[in-house]
Protein backbone atom coordinates (compact mmCIF):
# COMPACT_ATOMS: atom_id res chain seq x y z
CA UNK A 1 0.00 0.00 0.00
CA UNK A 2 1.46 3.37 -1.22
CA UNK A 3 0.94 6.25 0.98
CA UNK A 4 2.55 9.64 0.89
CA UNK A 5 2.75 11.50 4.25
CA UNK A 6 3.64 15.49 3.94
CA UNK A 7 6.10 15.57 7.41
CA UNK A 8 5.84 19.36 7.06
CA UNK A 9 2.35 19.93 6.91
CA UNK A 10 0.10 21.63 9.61
CA UNK A 11 -2.47 18.69 8.94
CA UNK A 12 -1.53 16.17 11.79
CA UNK A 13 0.02 12.75 10.53
CA UNK A 14 -3.29 10.71 11.11
CA UNK A 15 -5.48 12.66 9.28
CA UNK A 16 -3.24 12.60 6.48
CA UNK A 17 -2.85 8.72 6.71
CA UNK A 18 -6.84 8.37 7.41
CA UNK A 19 -7.28 10.52 4.04
CA UNK A 20 -4.94 8.97 1.95
CA UNK A 21 -7.08 5.10 2.70
CA UNK A 22 -10.20 7.07 1.81
CA UNK A 23 -8.41 8.28 -1.81
CA UNK A 24 -7.39 5.32 -2.39
CA UNK A 25 -10.68 3.95 -1.37
CA UNK A 26 -12.21 6.35 -4.31
CA UNK A 27 -9.95 5.71 -6.63
CA UNK A 28 -10.38 1.54 -6.03
CA UNK A 29 -6.94 0.93 -5.85
CA UNK A 30 -7.81 -0.35 -2.33
CA UNK A 31 -11.36 -2.26 -2.17
CA UNK A 32 -13.85 -4.22 -0.32
CA UNK A 33 -12.33 -6.52 2.15
CA UNK A 34 -8.82 -5.69 1.18
CA UNK A 35 -6.81 -5.94 4.54
CA UNK A 36 -4.86 -3.29 5.97
CA UNK A 37 -1.26 -3.28 6.73
CA UNK A 38 -0.87 -3.74 10.00
CA UNK A 39 -0.34 -0.95 12.79
CA UNK A 40 2.84 -1.76 13.30
CA UNK A 41 3.80 -2.54 9.70
CA UNK A 42 2.49 0.45 8.64
CA UNK A 43 3.93 2.56 11.19
CA UNK A 44 7.28 1.10 10.37
CA UNK A 45 6.97 1.73 7.01
CA UNK A 46 6.23 5.30 7.02
CA UNK A 47 8.39 5.87 9.92
CA UNK A 48 5.59 7.27 12.18
CA UNK A 49 4.46 5.87 16.17
CA UNK A 50 1.82 2.92 16.09
CA UNK A 51 -0.26 4.82 17.87
CA UNK A 52 -0.66 7.61 15.08
CA UNK A 53 -1.94 4.83 12.89
CA UNK A 54 -3.80 3.15 15.23
CA UNK A 55 -5.31 6.75 15.77
CA UNK A 56 -6.41 6.52 11.89
CA UNK A 57 -7.15 3.28 11.56
CA UNK A 58 -9.79 3.72 14.86
CA UNK A 59 -11.37 7.16 12.57
CA UNK A 60 -11.81 4.97 9.89
CA UNK A 61 -13.63 2.19 12.04
CA UNK A 62 -15.86 5.08 13.53
CA UNK A 63 -16.93 6.72 9.61
CA UNK A 64 -17.49 3.30 8.39
CA UNK A 65 -14.65 2.61 5.83
CA UNK A 66 -12.72 -0.09 7.92
CA UNK A 67 -13.77 -3.02 10.58
CA UNK A 68 -11.15 -4.10 13.24
CA UNK A 69 -11.24 -7.68 13.41
CA UNK A 70 -8.52 -9.15 15.88
CA UNK A 71 -7.54 -11.91 13.51
CA UNK A 72 -7.36 -10.02 10.22
CA UNK A 73 -6.60 -6.76 11.90
CA UNK A 74 -8.41 -3.46 9.88
CA UNK A 75 -10.17 -4.74 6.96
CA UNK A 76 -11.90 -2.17 4.20
CA UNK A 77 -15.78 -2.67 5.08
CA UNK A 78 -17.83 0.01 3.44
CA UNK A 79 -20.59 1.02 5.54
CA UNK A 80 -23.07 2.16 2.80
CA UNK A 81 -25.56 5.11 4.34
CA UNK A 82 -26.06 7.03 1.19
CA UNK A 83 -28.57 9.44 3.05
CA UNK A 84 -26.22 9.78 6.35
CA UNK A 85 -23.34 10.51 3.34
CA UNK A 86 -25.00 13.38 2.05
CA UNK A 87 -25.83 14.91 5.27
CA UNK A 88 -21.83 14.59 6.44
CA UNK A 89 -20.58 15.80 3.12
CA UNK A 90 -23.30 18.50 3.36
CA UNK A 91 -21.75 19.62 6.97
CA UNK A 92 -17.96 19.41 5.58
CA UNK A 93 -19.42 21.55 2.74
CA UNK A 94 -20.70 24.10 4.27
CA UNK A 95 -17.38 25.00 5.73
CA UNK A 96 -15.32 24.68 3.01
CA UNK A 97 -17.39 26.89 0.62
CA UNK A 98 -17.89 29.51 3.07
CA UNK A 99 -13.94 29.76 3.26
CA UNK A 100 -14.02 29.68 -0.68
CA UNK A 101 -16.25 32.59 -0.52
CA UNK A 102 -14.10 34.31 1.87
CA UNK A 103 -11.55 33.92 -1.32
CA UNK A 104 -14.10 35.56 -3.90
CA UNK A 105 -14.48 31.86 -5.11
CA UNK A 106 -17.30 31.60 -7.49
CA UNK A 107 -19.99 28.41 -7.91
CA UNK A 108 -18.35 27.64 -11.31
CA UNK A 109 -15.16 27.52 -9.86
CA UNK A 110 -16.51 25.10 -7.16
CA UNK A 111 -18.42 23.34 -10.02
CA UNK A 112 -14.77 23.15 -11.88
CA UNK A 113 -13.03 21.83 -8.92
CA UNK A 114 -15.29 19.31 -8.34
CA UNK A 115 -15.88 17.96 -11.89
CA UNK A 116 -11.84 17.90 -11.91
CA UNK A 117 -11.98 15.66 -8.41
CA UNK A 118 -14.59 13.67 -10.00
CA UNK A 119 -12.39 12.60 -12.99
CA UNK A 120 -9.46 11.78 -10.64
CA UNK A 121 -11.91 9.26 -9.00
CA UNK A 122 -13.57 7.57 -11.95
CA UNK A 123 -9.80 7.26 -13.98
CA UNK A 124 -7.36 5.92 -10.51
Amino acid sequence: MYVKIDFNSDEAIYMQLRNQIIYGIATSKIREGDNLPSVRELAEYIGINMHTVNKAYTILKQEGYVKLDRRKGAVIAIDIDKIQAIEDLREELRVILAKAMCKNVSCQDVYEVVKEIFNEFERG
